[in-house]
């Protein structure tokens, strides 16, 4: 019997730990968490540091040796002009000539009408951090007439590139700038909603965004990035 009474008054306590501990969870679950989502943006407007400029020469003929004596006088005024104008040697590559026999495509009605069997395309292109100097150059490529050479729109295929390559520099202070940004939004909604701003409970960094300012700029890049942080709302 005594062995009876021990067991019984150890199974109540037990049940009352037990009540005692679902009203704390039906407590806590009532109340739940106070919790504030927001986020912060961060942008700046940067000069491109980098640039690809493909410089395109095109001509005709029906004398393949011809032409490629053509090719290298071209070529070899073009590079000598980008030199002579502060480009480095090695910013400035050559790439092989496309050629395209006209009268080869069957498709092509007028092909056997046309003067010139070949057209053949040269690229030379630039990649230089020297990104003021290559724009420079960009509008006096007229100059390369007094020699015979007409430079050639590249067309979408050969369109001038503009890049930022420094993201790292500039990274830290805008994901700083960011988190100050959400940690304001979040500190003017506790205040709208007459709480006090608590710890952060979970923050995620966006990705960094590069993209041209406009179509106009495109040497001027805009940086973007936005920072998502939750945080407890107190009462």
């Amino acid at each position: 019997m005594k062995n009876l009474r021990i067991e019984a008054v150890i199974v109540a306590v037990g049940l009352v730990l037990l009540g005692w501990c679902l009203y704390l969870g039906l407590a806590k679950f009532a109340t739940g968490e106070r919790v504030v989502s927001v986020r912060g943006l961060a942008e700046r407007e940067v000069k491109a540091d980098y640039v690809i400029w493909p410089v395109v020469y095109k001509t005709t003929g029906n004398d393949l040796q011809a032409i490629h004596a053509e090719i290298n006088r071209a070529n070899g005024v073009i590079s000598a002009f980008l030199r002579r104008n502060g480009v480095k040697p090695d910013e400035i590559s050559v790439s092989a000539p496309q050629i395209v026999d006209l009268r080869a495509d069957r498709y092509n009605a007028q092909a056997e009408g046309t003067r010139d069997r070949y057209n053949v395309t040269s690229v030379i292109t630039v990649a230089s951090h020297q990104v003021d100097r290559v724009r420079s150059l960009m509008s006096r490529v007229g100059e390369l007439l007094r020699e015979g050479i007409a430079i050639s729109d590249g067309g979408y295929e050969n369109r001038v590139e503009y890049e930022f390559t420094s993201l790292n520099s500039i990274k830290p202070k805008m994901i700083e700038e960011a988190t100050r940004n959400a940690r304001e939004a979040a500190r003017q909604f506790a205040t709208d909603s007459d709480s006090e701003l608590g710890k952060i409970k979970k923050a995620t960094q966006g990705l960094f965004s590069i993209e041209s300012r406009d179509q106009y700029t495109p040497y001027i890049k805009k940086v973007r990035v936005v920072t998502s942080v939750d945080y407890f709302l107190n009462s």
